[in-house]
């Protein structure tokens, strides 16, 4: 705009921010919400992937019988030593379900020093 008027250019316009205060109140999402919510839903994809794994090697483990069960036992107790550290890094400690509902054998357990 010529002849006085002011109008903005897009350096002085790109220097304006909403105020931070209002970013909640707004539900304005910020890099840093982008973010975490990226992490939260790649820590329950691994999760996931873990619990797998985790069903595969007890399966396994059931279906074994005679020569060779040792190996399979051992990685059926390393999978689940596995999912149940990631559990716990993720603030997820309630072993006794996971036991449970994953219907993990007494001989896992033991071999992963649980009683």
């Amino acid at each position: 705009m010529r002849g006085g008027g002011w109008a903005p250019t897009l350096a002085a316009m790109s220097s304006f921010r909403m105020p931070q205060s209002l970013n909640a109140r707004l539900g304005v999402e910020t890099g840093e919400t982008v973010l975490r919510h990226e992490i939260i839903q790649e820590q329950a994809a691994s999760l996931a992937r873990m619990g797998e794994k985790t069903e595969k090697a007890l399966a396994a483990l059931r279906n074994h019988q005679g020569e060779g069960r040792a190996e399979v036992l051992k990685a059926a107790a390393d999978t689940v030593w596995c999912f149940l550290v990631q559990r716990e890094v993720m603030g997820l400690r309630d072993r006794a379900r996971v036991v449970a509902d994953y219907d993990i054998p007494k001989e896992v357990m033991v071999r992963l020093g649980a009683r």
